[in-house]
């Protein structure tokens, strides 16, 4: 039996398992053997070189954003209106075969646009190239799913399903659980919460599962049996999303404006340029950027061409500001004198741990070098010869 056919009849015997407390226990395990087997699934076959047939592009910009939807939403005029680049747009399905890169300007930054061919049921499994989608999806800032206004609801369900059975986890952050796998001594397990959805005996089971015997397991929030196996997995990407419903021109006001009070949800037209303004402020909202402008020692501040931090790649602190610039810059840093938001009076001293907000003005201030003897008349050496001999004698007066 392969993969796929273990899963679907797991799948199968948990949608006819009653949920209640006799069953907790079976459906806990249930869950791990499942998680196994879809890890088990995206792994590249024995014997096979690195290298596939994916088209994943390179990073370029500060930040990068992946179109994600189903055929014929609109996603590829979305990219040719945002950035100018063309991607070929038609009235059939699969217009768009590969990953179609393109740069945004907005803020004094540059933020990169991929537009995916559109994915099917299934693609989690593979069917439509759906895990090279998948793959580049992982590797974003922020994922866009582009839904179409005038059909059903279940399309967001589904891409989301799809999308968490390949270990993306949308709008959601990693749980308060403490893993560590040892050597010897048993499993350790405490809470500093009372725990309603799982116990001590339910984590013991998931753990031989995954035939691991000695592990320090600590809860720090009332977990669910999803986030400890996602903890013991350990290869999930935890990513923002926001729901684009595209085509609001066709559909009645009332409808578009229930879609526009779902959360995480935006509303835009393609065909009319409707709200295209508020899709690119949310997106800078939620990809949380930070423009830091640099002010040299005695001239004006800089703001013609920001460093440009987040907190998903490095941190937004003065020490992940210098590492930026240099590596050999901390080397060297005596402090820093900050103007703008994050300081309470202007200038402000700040160490390597303060936090920079955006527009922020830095200066750094290094350390000066020292000077070897004393200056001024109290040098204790001079650059005259030891030796009197070796002095230049001074030339005869004239007379």
């Amino acid at each position: 039996m392969g993969i796929l056919e273990r899963i679907k009849e797991i799948e199968a015997e948990m949608a006819r398992t009653q949920k209640n407390k006799a069953t907790e226990y079976h459906l806990g395990q249930l869950k791990a053997k499942l998680a196994k087997l879809r890890t088990q699934l995206l792994e590249p076959p024995k014997g096979s070189s690195g290298g596939g047939d994916g088209f994943e592009v390179t990073k370029f910009g500060h930040g990068r954003v992946a179109l994600i939807g189903f055929p014929s939403v609109g996603k590829s005029t979305l990219l040719t209106m945002l950035t100018g680049t063309h991607s070929e747009a038609a009235s059939y399905e699969f217009t768009t075969l590969t990953c179609i890169p393109g740069i945004i300007h907005y803020n004094d930054t540059k933020i990169q646009l991929l537009d995916l061919p559109g994915i099917i049921e299934g693609a989690s499994e593979g069917k439509g190239r759906g895990r090279q989608v998948i793959a580049v999806a992982k590797s974003s800032d922020l994922v866009l799913m582009v839904l179409d206004a005038s059909k059903s609801e279940g399309h967001r369900q589904i891409l989301t399903k799809e999308l968490e059975a390949v270990g993306l986890r949308l709008n959601k952050r990693p749980p308060q659980i403490y893993f560590k796998r040892k050597k010897t001594g048993g499993i350790s397990f405490n809470t500093t919460v009372p725990l309603t959805h799982i116990d001590e005996k339910l984590c013991y089971q998931i753990l031989h599962e995954y035939k691991i015997h000695n592990a320090e397991v600590l809860f720090r929030e009332d977990a669910t049996v999803d986030d400890l196996i996602d903890v013991i997995e350990g290869n999930r990407k935890y990513i923002k999303c926001v729901y684009v419903y595209n085509k609001i021109d066709v559909v009645g006001i009332d409808d578009v404006d229930k879609l526009a009070r779902q959360p995480n949800s935006l509303v835009i037209s393609c065909n009319l340029k409707l709200n295209l303004d508020r899709l690119l402020a949310r997106m800078w909202d939620e990809m949380g950027l930070v423009r830091v402008y640099t002010k040299p020692q005695g001239q004006q501040p800089d703001f013609t061409d920001p460093v440009v931090l987040s907190t998903d790649r490095g941190g937004c602190t003065v020490e992940d500001f210098c590492n930026h610039i240099h590596r050999s810059l901390l080397k060297d840093l005596k402090y820093v004198l900050v103007w703008g938001t994050s300081a309470r009076h202007y200038p402000q001293h700040c160490g390597l741990s303060h936090g920079l907000q955006d527009e922020d003005v830095v200066q750094i201030v290094k350390k000066k070098e020292k000077e070897e003897g004393g200056r001024g008349r109290f040098k204790s050496h001079t650059n005259a010869p030891d030796r009197i001999s070796d002095r230049v004698k001074k030339a005869p007066l004239k007379t």
